[in-house]
């Protein structure tokens, strides 16, 4: 029937009969009234009759507007309500499905006109994108080009704005401030750096009179203590404070430099110590003349063997260490005998050659170039034939090079001579016997199988591969719109797209933190205007010190033996506290998961006092407060998918209610929130969501 009348007649008239039956109802209420207390004038009298008749009609009535508003209700107000949240988040979140207009069938024409509306908007924000995406495609190319060149360079890079916040971030500025703290954007670099020598450095370029002036730092690392050097420039580039440019910073850890210089200045220091005094002995023994009788000459041959003791341990000293201040590498054994075969071959040698998987650590430009020079010597000079080469690996952890030819064993002094040779590598006065030195390491000749000899050369070397390694490349994390951004003052004045946000989840032992539950896993991304920041993420696995339930197993598998080992909250609540210092802490019912927070805050060691936003309240201020407002719901209407096996994980959660964040935070702005303080006072009006989101989701996390 309701079917019929919405098709057949139009909204006002079915509007106006509406009300033409609320007005016949009402009629009808107190005619029956009247009636009935007409009846009863015998019985009780006029007065109490006329009372009587008022009491029915009234109930009536009443009755009659509850059912009117109820009506009005479910389908006016609910529907426009639903319509209006559908049409906001076309209008501000990219949602391609189409609008449902379904619970407003009742509103005669508004319902296939706002479903029109939503489609032309869809279709032409569909042509604008595809317009921008042909025209940005060059840029896009160029950008990834860019982000894997700054990538791979070998030093840490860093743009940074006047007042210190990180603005750009190679993968190895990454490796380098991280200590146990990520690096993040809109994060002061102060934070991670000796905050001295980098405001010394920036001061000296500012006052400088040449705009392309650089300046050296040395600094150190706040978490890891690492010392690390640079070179710090000004970015002269167009921005709204021309008094204060941002600045490039190139870093590289030069910790371990440093220590084996100082450990070399040691030995220099120590070797004249020891060489000294025995010299100085020995010339006062001579000065004397001791050395004509026998007490005499006993104690000149003692301080002789105390000299030549001390020489030769310091001369051990230094070939064990001197290795290491060369730049070394480490590079497969395998890449090792393939680059030798190829310069070999170059040579119209003939090089059988093999290597078992190990890392070998030294400079394969020399290495490579001294085991051709050998070989084309052995040819050459002794006419060595049928030339082979094996590296393999050591039991002592090391690796030992084995050159083999058919032909007579290579005499000693004919070696020598051939190691004092140049061999032309590049490199000024490079000879095998440096090549030697600099790899602390020395070669020899020995006879082989019948008819073959052999030239051993051990090298240093990592442990036996099982598996090739694999090191991921990280990305550069940039967002260049910081430099152009003016600080904000009090948070509540903050624009909402100018929030660095922190979104989070946890997967816990049960519901109940006060009955001793406790977080298993965590997991946290950053959102930085308005959007996320790839790279920067926290995840991690909780040992909550207390068996796992099987019903929470269930539902976050996450299992006992996955948390044996893993950290305790104390641990892991201080590296996620570190994570999202500065920020605000968004969650999807925040309340939940931040008690469990803060009832370890003294073993933390730190205080969970961020501001906080909750994706509860913020569905029901975009969607209306009688909607369902459980992630599932919220990600349902705003079509974001959750694979399924990622529902109930910390990642997975969190990574659904950064993207509805992403997708609302247009739409409050659409309905007039745009700062932060503004929000605020919008939720408050739905406080009591949260208690019904408690109940509604009952599963840990």
């Amino acid at each position: 029937m309701h079917e019929w009348l919405a098709s057949r007649l139009s909204l006002r008239l079915r509007v106006f009969l509406f009300f033409a039956l609320v007005a016949l109802g009402a009629l009808g209420a107190l005619v029956v009234g009247l009636w009935l207390g007409h009846s009863r004038v015998s019985e009780t009298g006029v007065d109490a009759a006329f009372v009587f008749a008022g009491l029915v009609a009234g109930f009536g009535i009443l009755g009659l507007v509850v059912w009117v508003w109820f009506l009005f209700d479910e389908n006016v107000a609910k529907a426009i309500q639903k319509l209006a949240g559908g049409m906001r988040a076309r209008a501000h979140a990219d949602i391609a499905e189409d609008l449902d207009h379904a619970p407003a069938r009742y509103l005669g024409d508004l319902a296939p006109a706002a479903k029109a509306i939503t489609g032309s908007l869809t279709e032409t924000k569909n042509a604008l994108a595809e317009a921008v995406e042909r025209e940005t495609t060059r840029l896009a190319v160029e950008n990834a080009r860019l982000q894997a060149l700054l990538a791979d360079v070998p030093e840490g890079v860093l743009l940074c704005s006047a007042d210190h916040q990180i603005v750009f971030y190679n993968g190895h500025a990454q490796e380098i401030l991280a200590g146990e703290v990520s690096a993040g954007l809109d994060r002061s670099l102060l934070d991670y750096l000796r905050p001295g020598p980098v405001r010394n450095a920036y001061g000296r370029l500012l006052s400088a009179t040449d705009a392309d002036a650089a300046g050296d730092i040395l600094c150190s690392a706040v978490q890891s203590g690492e010392v690390l050097a640079g070179r710090m420039r000004l970015v002269q580039l167009p921005q709204r404070s021309a008094d204060a440019p941002g600045y490039v910073l190139t870093l590289r850890d030069v910790t371990s430099d440093m220590a084996l210089h100082a450990g070399r200045e040691e030995l220099l220091e120590e070797v004249f110590e020891r060489v000294r005094r025995p010299a100085a002995n020995l010339q006062t023994v001579l000065d004397s003349g001791g050395s004509e009788n026998d007490l005499g000459r006993a104690a000149l041959m003692g301080e002789v063997q105390g000299l030549t003791h001390a020489i030769n341990d310091l001369g051990h000293r230094y070939d064990a260490a001197r290795g290491g201040w060369w730049p070394m590498e480490e590079i497969r054994a395998s890449e090792l005998v393939d680059s030798i075969v190829a310069m070999v071959d170059r040579e119209g040698i003939n090089l059988i050659a093999e290597a078992e998987p190990v890392m070998v650590r030294c400079d394969a430009f020399q290495i490579v170039a001294l085991l051709t020079h050998l070989c084309e010597r052995l040819v050459t000079v002794i006419s060595g034939s049928a030339l082979s080469l094996r590296i393999a690996a050591e039991d002592d952890g090391g690796a030992m090079i084995t050159l083999g030819w058919a032909g007579p064993v290579l005499q000693v002094g004919l070696l020598d001579g051939w190691l004092d040779v140049a061999l032309e590598v590049g490199l000024a006065n490079v000879t095998g016997r440096s090549v030697l030195g600099t790899h602390g390491t020395e070669a020899w000749p020995e006879a082989g199988a019948v008819g073959r000899s052999i030239l051993r050369m051990p090298l240093r070397a990592a442990p036996a591969l099982s598996i090739p390694r694999v090191q991921a490349r990280r990305a550069a994390v940039y967002d260049f719109d910081l430099m152009d951004r003016e600080p904000s003052g009090e948070l509540a004045e903050t624009p909402l797209r100018e929030l660095t946000c922190v979104v989070f989840d946890t997967e816990t032992t049960g519901l109940l933190p006060s009955s001793g539950d406790e977080i298993v896993q965590i997991a946290a991304l950053r959102l930085l205007g308005g959007k996320r920041i790839p790279g920067e993420v926290f995840e991690s696995l909780v040992n909550p010190e207390r068996p796992i339930p099987s019903s929470a197993i269930e539902v976050h598998h996450v299992t006992n033996e996955m948390v044996a080992d893993a950290p305790t909250i104390a641990v892991v609540g201080k590296r996620f506290h570190s994570f999202a210092q500065g920020a605000v802490l968004v969650a999807h019912n925040a309340p939940f998961d931040l008690e469990f927070l803060r009832r370890h805050e003294a073993g933390i060691g730190a205080r969970f006092d961020h501001p906080v936003l909750d994706t509860v309240l913020l569905s029901a201020v975009v969607f209306g407060q009688s909607e369902t407002h459980t992630l599932d719901a919220l990600t349902e209407r705003l079509g974001i998918v959750i694979p399924p096996e990622a529902r109930h994980t910390a990642m997975g959660d969190t990574i659904a209610t950064a993207a509805a964040l992403e997708m609302m935070i247009p739409m409050l702005e659409g309905q007039g929130y745009r700062t932060f303080g503004e929000v605020i006072v919008a939720v408050r009006k739905h406080s009591r969501l949260l208690k019904d989101a408690n109940t509604s989701e009952q599963v840990p996390g």
